[in-house]
């Protein structure tokens, strides 16, 4: 058995991971433990911008923090902790400078200052940008930061389970996946940092490695998941690969085509047109397919070709090498074809505003979290500035917990939970088990994708929610083929099977609870937002039976709640 020690880990190498590592490192010894190397890490394909109030923008003059706020908090459809939502605006400035000081590559205005574009559902061009590679420069950046500062890193890692005791965080045991064998990390703080689950969907734009992993083991460890019912559907993925297309193409001035050649979306939001929230654009492209208007095989086009080849090149290059290597377009000269896809988990693991869970020593941050700052539907540019507003405070926060309650991990209790997990290794690897993991998976993807899509209704949330409970009890039975523990892709993904379930039951029994449409949860059967009932967060607590489900309000101070008006 191969047992670490450290002060504070971080699980997950993204955008919120690292900078969390890096608050941290100022004081303790930290480690992060993530799948992959650090700028593999799904933040890298983050494209359009992050939102920060700077008033670069000469139509940006009259911007502030609390207009920041204000449309936060309108686009989240008010589900929003408007305390939370306040705090990631106010920060958001500082936040985007340091990034600048410490080397991030912004694209500049003619006179030197970062520059800003307009997006969906924001009152000032306020999304601040490195072309359309903004994740990945930032992503290099925190990077370098994390080699500067010495922090261990763990690559080829899978945190199998978080150990507690108590309501207390002991460490985790992880599958160092290279070697195949199982490994202890204790520590007093672990940081969950993994990103979304997207591909608990089909048609997802995230990458393979974004399964929920971490969001499940806070979960089982005894962490509440806030808002699971509550998932981003972005406008514009890639036809037939669900690659995402960055709306910083409709901040650029990009139009929407149905195969009439109409731009539709003056009959859904007049005024902001393409530039509507994204739930909205989402429903109406969905809408203009689903009433016979979009072209064969159910998709729109994404129409660049007015912005000229100069625009195109300078702004949107990573979107021409995409549309052109994945679709066979050159949007120069030709429409990109698109259609909604899975892009953001809104809800997550349920925290403060300093990252703390319920769970003495057990933090989370970025869109593993629910904080709440999307509320029910988050608006672009703010997840980017999400990960690095609340992972600073995550860190900051694991520093303060070990100052004042000095805690020591239990070894005894994390080797104990390494047995666990070396007997559940060898069912999958030697035991009587003859269910096929691919079979349980393709399923659980094809139910969400099918009965709890853009557009939900009570029949179809019943029976997603009838067959992800037979999916979870046939997946004891889970045997693979391969035996080998070395690189094993069956073992790892049969692993992540188990929590993937678990997520996708919340989903699917949360949008089956909540009576009402709000945000990007929209019920056929109940159209209309009702603030009487629904004004809070779904809570969802771990049992071996099944998710347990409860609310809890929505922390409102300044705004009232209005209709959403674009």
């Amino acid at each position: 058995m191969q047992v670490y020690e450290h002060e504070v880990l971080v699980v997950g190498s993204g955008l919120a991971g690292l900078r969390a590592a890096r608050e941290a490192a100022e004081k303790h010894d930290v480690a992060v433990i993530s799948r992959v190397h650090p700028v593999r890490s799904h933040s890298i394909s983050a494209q359009g911008g992050i939102n920060a109030s700077l008033k670069n923008h000469a139509e940006g003059k009259d911007d502030s923090w609390e207009k920041h706020a204000f449309d936060t908090i309108k686009g989240s459809d008010y589900l929003a902790d408007q305390d939370a939502a306040m705090i990631m605006a106010q920060d958001a400035p500082a936040c985007v400078y340091e990034m600048e000081h410490w080397g991030t590559l912004f694209s500049r205005l003619p006179d030197g200052k970062i520059a800003q574009r307009p997006f969906g559902g924001a009152g000032f061009p306020r999304t601040c940008y490195a072309a359309d590679r903004t994740g990945h420069h930032l992503l290099h950046t925190l990077y370098e930061q994390s080699v500067k500062h010495q922090i261990n890193v763990y690559e080829e890692r899978l945190v199998t389970n978080i150990a507690t005791d108590n309501n207390l965080c002991h460490g985790l045991v992880a599958l160092n996946m290279i070697t195949g064998e199982l490994e202890v990390y204790a520590a007093p703080v672990v940081i969950v940092a993994t990103g979304g689950a997207g591909q608990i969907y089909s048609n997802s734009t995230n990458a393979l490695i974004n399964t929920g992993s971490g969001t499940a083991t806070a979960y089982r460890a005894g962490a509440q998941l806030e808002d699971m019912e509550f998932i981003q559907f972005h406008p514009t993925s890639l036809y037939g690969t669900n690659i995402l297309i960055s709306e910083a193409a409709r901040g650029e001035g990009g139009y929407l085509l149905n195969k009439n050649g109409e731009r539709f979306m003056k009959k859904y939001t007049p005024q902001a047109m393409e530039l509507g929230p994204r739930d909205i654009v989402a429903r109406s492209i969905q809408t203009e397919i689903d009433e016979g208007r979009g072209f064969p095989g159910d998709y729109v086009h994404l129409d660049l070709t007015h912005l000229g080849k100069e625009k195109i090149m300078e702004l949107l290059p990573g979107i021409r090498i995409l549309a052109m290597d994945f679709a066979g377009v050159d949007p120069i000269h030709e429409p990109i074809p698109i259609q909604p896809g899975q892009h953001y988990t809104m809800g997550g693991i349920a925290t403060n505003v300093d990252g703390h869970t319920r769970v003495k020593g057990l933090l989370a941050a970025g869109e593993a979290a629910c904080v709440s700052v999307h509320g029910a539907n988050r608006l672009g540019g703010n997840s980017l500035l999400d990960t690095l507003v609340f992972g600073k405070r995550a860190g900051r926060e694991a520093i303060n917990y070990l100052s004042k309650e000095k805690p020591r991990p239990d070894r005894k209790v994390v080797e104990g939970l390494w047995e666990k997990e070396e007997s559940r290794l060898k069912n999958f690897l030697t035991g009587e088990g003859s269910e096929d993991y691919r079979e349980l998976r393709d399923k659980m993807k094809q139910t969400l994708t099918e009965k709890v899509g853009i557009f939900r209704q009570e029949n179809e949330l019943k029976e997603a929610v009838e067959i992800l409970a037979d999916l979870r009890r046939r997946y004891p039975s889970v045997k693979i083929k391969n035996s080998c523990r070395q690189y094993n892709l069956e073992l790892i993904n049969a692993l992540e099977l188990e929590g993937m379930l678990n997520l996708a039951e919340t989903v699917a029994l949360g949008a089956l609870g909540r009576n009402e449409s709000r945000g990007s949860h929209s019920r056929l059967d109940f159209p209309k937002r009702d603030d009487e009932k629904w004004l809070v967060h779904t809570m969802a607590d771990y049992t071996k039976e099944g998710p347990k489900l409860s609310d809890k309000e929505v922390t409102i101070t300044k705004f009232t709640p209005q209709e959403r008006k674009y």
